[in-house]
């Protein structure tokens, strides 16, 4: 006779979900001393003194350490309006609204709740970042990869194809993680009228949205003329403002999502956490000049990266990107990624992340993280990184 399962048996949806790499790179880092880090994205930089000098004005209202507002305190409501209108041409009127969130991954998540049932589809550009194909996944409704075109700009044509009846959503991330390409206006544009024609949303993550070199520059899809009822921006500080574990995101929403959102976020976390939301205040109060220093230093950096890539072989594609601070390349071996990752661990101290984390499962990608090196490090990492490409691809 068959018997039924026991509690001791873990069966769930989770089972399907993809293991988050970066716990096991940075695993791998642990075991391997000396190895230098080119994995995880984030910035080598603290929060502005502001920050902190705002976190002293929330230790001197004991009301504050109550329950706040869901979609969070007024006075940042109101920071990130001025924000919006300022550096993204967003206006915030009757149509639309702000909600603050730990973060933007969770204002990912509370974006696919809100417009899904189970079931229902959700189309991303690959390589996509894997946080948000788990998500989707985790709420039980289909993530549909699209591929890119040879340099990861989204190909409009496909992203029409893949469209059905299920579909809710286009996803566009822009500067882009992992590849670091920045889309154009047009192209953005274009995916804004695909998404409004179809009856679906666009999901534009711009978390990255300061961290552009040269003369480009980032757009926000819902500035566009008439892209309000349809478009669903999500913002980060964790990039910005050094605030990584300070969890503070926040998302430009319909208003006519925002009672779902309401009922999702109450439930999740009750009100996004009142200290940070200090914090992230005071440094959206911050001089312009905090953030120009920190971002000419990684532009100085990405740019001794590029020189020393080119000592890669021939058969190893680079698209040089315009934005975030990442390189998407593609190694010709005979290794997985995750194999060439792990011995580029063990034998030459150097981390990165295999692009199969990204949904490439057809050939080798690797993807490099510059945010968080200086200059010496970023060198000493790079170089070893080529000898291990060099030797391991050959």
């Amino acid at each position: 006779m068959k018997m039924a399962a026991t509690t001791s048996t873990v069966y769930s949806r989770m089972q399907s979900i993809q293991t988050p790499i970066i716990p096991l790179i940075k695993e791998l880092i642990k075991n391997n001393p000396g190895t230098i880090p080119l994995d995880q994205g984030v910035v080598s930089y603290t929060p502005p003194n502001s920050s902190i000098e705002a976190i002293q004005d929330f230790l001197a209202h004991p009301q504050e350490h109550k329950y706040q507002a869901t979609i969070g305190i007024p006075k940042l409501l109101s920071g990130i309006q001025g924000k919006l209108q300022r550096d993204n041409q967003i206006d915030i009127g009757h149509d639309n609204c702000v909600v603050v969130c730990a973060g933007s991954n969770m204002g990912f998540l509370n974006a696919i709740l809100a417009i899904t049932h189970a079931g229902d589809e959700i189309i991303l550009n690959t390589p996509y970042y894997f946080n948000h194909e788990m998500a989707i996944g985790m709420i039980n409704c289909h993530p549909i990869p699209v591929q890119t075109d040879d340099n990861y700009h989204p190909q409009i044509d496909k992203l029409r194809q893949a469209i059905t009846s299920k579909t809710k959503a286009i996803v566009t991330i822009s500067p882009n993680n992992p590849t670091g390409v920045v889309y154009d206006a047009s192209i953005l544009r274009e995916i804004n009228q695909i998404c409004q024609d179809a009856g679906i949303y666009h999901i534009s993550d711009e978390a990255y949205e300061y961290f552009t070199y040269g003369k480009v520059k980032h757009t926000s899809p819902a500035s566009f003329p008439n892209s309000m009822p349809h478009t669903i921006s999500l913002f980060s500080l964790s990039k910005t403002y050094g605030f990584a574990s300070w969890r503070i995101g926040y998302m430009v929403i319909p208003k006519k999502l925002l009672p779902s959102i309401l009922k999702i976020q109450d439930t999740n976390l009750i009100c996004p956490p009142v200290i940070s939301q200090y914090a992230a205040l005071g440094a959206l109060k911050t001089d312009k000049a905090y953030l120009f220093t920190h971002l000419s230093a990684i532009s100085k950096v990405r740019e001794s990266i590029l020189q020393k890539l080119k000592a890669l072989p021939e058969n190893c594609q680079i698209v040089v990107p315009n934005g975030a601070f990442y390189f998407f390349i593609k190694v010709n071996s005979d290794l997985s990624d995750l194999d060439l990752a792990k011995q580029l661990v063990e034998t030459y101290k150097v981390a990165v992340i295999p692009g199969q984390a990204f949904g490439m499962h057809q050939g080798c990608y690797v993807r490099i993280s510059y945010g968080s090196l200086t200059l010496d490090n970023a060198s000493l990492g790079v170089d070893r990184l080529v000898k291990g490409i060099k030797e391991l691809a050959s």
